[in-house]
């Protein structure tokens, strides 16, 4: 159980070093005004989604047998 005396020092510095971040974080958040969260939410919805132009291809779902085949090179119609 001595040997384990060694990590109380640390634990207590990591302890320390997380409530006084914690506790400096805090002042620097500020409330956001409802309206500027609105307008801030309008523009963001109002954004063209690079990804939205094309949609994508359907996949092809293959029938699992459960054994371990190779592709064939030729595709069904």
């Amino acid at each position: 159980m001595e040997i384990l005396l060694w990590l109380v020092p640390p634990a207590v510095v990591t302890l320390l070093a997380m409530a006084w971040v914690s506790w400096l974080g805090r002042e620097g958040r500020g409330e956001v005004d409802r309206e500027e969260a609105v307008r801030r939410l309008t523009t963001a919805m109002e954004k063209d989604l690079p990804g939205a132009r094309r949609p994508r291809p359907a996949p092809v779902h293959d029938r699992s047998t459960g054994v371990a085949v190779r592709r064939s090179t030729r595709r069904a119609s």
